[in-house]
Order: structure tokens, then C-alpha cells, then sequence
């Protein structure tokens, strides 16, 4: 029988050991958002991140040996991303109706969150290169990144401000739309999808799937919109 010194040198050295990680932590996290009554502060992904990095810390492991397994379930955003189309497809209808309102707000949507976090970042003394990382933090991670890159800003940089963004959102979103008096769900689902992106997504169907589908489709349009729009924003208020 292997001593368990041993069996924990085969598990530290297994590519899965990242991926069992990874889901065990989520289901941890998991199991106190449930005993929390689903308390937005409890989001399990924001809980398992604070885990993970935990655990990394203290088993002294490289991010490099523990993402050479977690990969899996990076590979498995682009499948996940693309099925939301699937819930959306059932308000095609009610999309039709709202698609020129819908334009209109994401554009705005969109510059005023990178402008609005361009200025702050300059009024909390930050330097140039992380103002502009911070520009594209509202928009999904992948296409975030390019951004980034685009515009003069650190990608990585601009990856940990997505997340923050995204688990922000997730936690005090629902929160602001019922503060505000919002009732339309497809207006909520808008509202988290452009602010929160896959985090503000993910609480947007746990709430209805009208919501979710509007949110997955503010997620994916503003991905795109982006990508023109606010380089041209950092012209702008670059001048």
C-alpha cells in the first residue's frame, strides 16, 4: 500500500490534479453559497478562486503545474459560450423588437464603463499602462486581453480586472437593478451581461432564463462592439 508521502507526490505530478482541484474547490464554494440562501457575497466562483489560490500558496505549486490540468476547463468556455445561443433562441421574438435600443445602449454601455474606470484609475494616482489595462475590464476575458494589448495596456493586468469586474457584478448587480426598481428581465439580463460579462451571465440564469439569455447576448454583442468601439474611446479622451 502507498504511504500517503507517496500518494500525494503522484497527485502533485498528475496534469489532473489541476482539474480535480479545480471542481473540488467549486464544489466546496458551492455547497456554502447553497447554505448561504444564494447571498450574492458567496458567489462560488469568486470563493473558489480564494481557494485555489490558497492552496496553491500553500502547497507551494506553480500556476504553471496546476493550469497544465485545470486547461480543461478553460477549453471548456468557448463550447459554453457558444450554447447560450440556445436560450436566446426562444426570445428571438422579443429580440426583434428591441434590437436598435439594444445597439444603442451597449455602445453607450460600453464607453461609459471605459471611460468611467480610465478616469478613476487616474484620479487614484494609477499609472498610464494600468489606466488603459483597465479600460477593456468589462468586456470577457479573451477578447479583453487583445484589447489590451491593442491600446498599450498589460493583458495580464487586465485579466485580474475582469475577474474582479465580473465577480463584482455577480455579487451586488441583482442588488443595484432592485434598488433601481428594474422589473424587465430582459433589461436585467442586458445590464449584467454588458457589466459583468460570464460571472454576471451565470447569476443572470440562475435568477430566470430570459434574464440569462439577455445577459449572454449583451456578453457576446459587447465582446464584438468593443473591440471598435473603445479604441476610439482612447482617442477620444486621449486628445
Amino acid at each position: 500500500m502507498m504511504s500517503p508521502s507517496a500518494i500525494w507526490v503522484y497527485l502533485h505530478a498528475n496534469p489532473l490534479f489541476g482539474l480535480t482541484l479545480t471542481l473540488v474547490c467549486y464544489l466546496v464554494a458551492w455547497r456554502f453559497y447553497e447554505w448561504g440562501r444564494y447571498n450574492p457575497i458567496l458567489n462560488p466562483v469568486a470563493w473558489a478562486i480564494v481557494i485555489i489560490i490558497a492552496l496553491l500558496w500553500a502547497l507551494d505549486m506553480p500556476y504553471q503545474d496546476y493550469f497544465s490540468g485545470a486547461q480543461f476547463i478553460h477549453f471548456l468556455l468557448g463550447p459554453a459560450t457558444v450554447a447560450l445561443a440556445i436560450p436566446l433562441y426562444f426570445q428571438l421574438r422579443k429580440l426583434k423588437t428591441i434590437w436598435l435600443p439594444l445597439t444603442v445602449a451597449l455602445i453607450i454601455g460600453i464607453s461609459f464603463s471605459g471611460v468611467s474606470a480610465y478616469f478613476i484609475a487616474q484620479w487614484l494616482g494609477a499609472s498610464e499602462q494600468t489606466m488603459l489595462s483597465m479600460i477593456p475590464k468589462s468586456v470577457t476575458a479573451p477578447i479583453a486581453m487583445g484589447i489590451s494589448e491593442q491600446i498599450g495596456g498589460l493583458p495580464t493586468l487586465t485579466a485580474v480586472f475582469v475577474v474582479i469586474t465580473g465577480v463584482l457584478g455577480a455579487a451586488i448587480g441583482t442588488w443595484l437593478l432592485r434598488k433601481f426598481r428594474i422589473e424587465d428581465e430582459s433589461v436585467k439580463g442586458v445590464a449584467m451581461g454588458v457589466t459583468a460579462h460570464g460571472l454576471g451571465t451565470a447569476r443572470a440564469f440562475q435568477i430566470s432564463p430570459q434574464m440569462g439569455a439577455f445577459a449572454g447576448l449583451a456578453m457576446a454583442l459587447s465582446a464584438s462592439i468593443s473591440a471598435f468601439v473603445l479604441p476610439l474611446v482612447l482617442t477620444l479622451i486621449s486628445a
